[in-house]
């Protein structure tokens, strides 16, 4: 076996894995046995259409494990087929045969790499089969494989296309990892500096205080530069070639830059931005910077796509509340809703962040107009 078949043999299963079933799965299996005793009277000419029509209808429930079997599916569906075909001398004339192309594209859109290959393999049988025991031409052969192919070919599309937008959901997911330890050592390494600066200075000046205040200075001063080195080195796997800097990165205080921003550049722009509002109530001085950090990034993000997909938005308001249960951001803009609601990068890495320090955050259109996004992180989870 070379190379590129023993790698397609080994290629693992979609990723994402498949749903188990939906709803659709069901309309199907309820529909097609109507449709197939439909035709079946209808369809006087057909020979063996009757016996066609209990073998299609018992085939039906092969639908409903397509995505978790589909190599297994495949080959009970055609495999009987195939037997049926033998034993009648012809191909199945029903036009309800073709619900098994969906058998098909899921070998392809869900399958691993066995199920792929033996799919092929099997289809290839099947039409083999229909060239010694049906009176196929050679029209009914080209049109029949250019429909495989295509069925082959959107499966295949759809199953690469999933799999990058997990790549990609990945990867934001990664960079928001990142970002998040980026502020943590900016935070953190800025205090920590500045306890390594005062132990330094105390173990000066307590040169002729007793021997246990200098080893107690001297040991703040050893343990605050040996975390401060452990702390980069870690950092330093997840920034990659990035410099370290020593200050604070921002925080709920740099909230009000966001609106001064949004300010200059609707100056700088031909189209009027929205006005952006911004709100913080309750003890802001009581939020670690690393919390703060994280919603100040979560409300530049939001108001960076209010900005930029928020057809007519004439206002966003940012509201920061802080109590003793934790923090909570909201940011609403007046806009009209969007023709689609899917979650784009940024509203999964805002996601992201939330749950890694113990929140939530959820993002749709609101109510009574707009998009709103709302995120809470509770204080049980600032010291988890």
């Amino acid at each position: 076996m070379t190379s590129p078949a023993r790698a397609l043999w080994h290629a693992p299963a979609a990723s994402p894995p498949p749903p188990r079933r939906v709803w659709r799965d069901w309309v199907l299996v309820a529909a097609i046995p109507p449709l197939v005793l439909l035709e079946a009277a209808l369809r006087t000419d057909v020979p063996w259409r009757w016996l066609w029509a209990v073998v299609l209808i018992a085939l039906v429930p092969t639908l409903l494990w397509r995505r978790t079997r589909p190599l297994l599916m495949l080959v009970i569906a055609f495999g009987t087929g195939a037997v049926v075909s033998v034993a009648t001398g012809g191909d199945p004339q029903l036009a309800a045969t073709a619900y098994m192309l969906v058998l098909v594209y899921a070998a392809f859109r869900w399958g691993d790499g066995p199920a792929r290959i033996v799919g092929a393999a099997l289809l290839v049988g099947s039409t083999t089969l229909s060239l010694a025991f049906g009176p196929t031409t050679l029209t009914d052969l080209i049109g029949g494989t250019a429909v495989l192919v295509a069925t082959i070919s959107l499966g295949a599309a759809f199953r690469w296309r999933a799999g990058s937008r997990a790549r990609e959901l990945d990867r934001v997911k990664l960079d928001e990892r990142e970002q998040l330890a980026r502020d943590l050592h900016d935070t953190v390494a800025h205090h920590v500096s500045a306890i390594a600066i005062q132990a330094q200075a105390g173990t000066v000046l307590a040169a002729t205080d007793p021997d246990a205040a200098i080893a107690a200075l001297r040991t703040i001063e050893g343990e605050a530069s040996r975390t401060l080195a452990e702390m980069r080195s870690i950092v330093r796997v997840l920034r990659r070639a990035d410099a370290a800097e020593l200050a604070p990165g921002p925080g709920l205080g740099d909230l009000r830059g966001l609106a001064s921003a949004a300010s200059a550049d609707s100056a700088d722009s031909a189209s009027a931005s929205p006005r952006v509002e911004v709100r913080v109530t309750g003890d802001a001085e009581s939020v670690p910077p690393t919390i703060g950090a994280a919603v100040y990034r979560m409300a530049q993000e939001s108001v960076t796509n209010a900005r930029r997909h928020a057809r007519g938005a004439t206002r966003v308001e940012v509201l920061v509340q802080v109590d003793d249960a934790g923090i909570r951001l909201d940011v609403h803009d007046d806009g009209a809703a969007a023709a689609s609601a899917s979650p784009g990068f940024g509203i999964v890495g805002m996601v992201e962040r939330a749950t890694l320090l113990g929140g939530t955050c959820a993002a749709g259109a609101a109510p009574e107009g707009g998009w709103t996004v709302t995120a809470a992180l509770p204080r049980s989870g600032w010291s988890t």
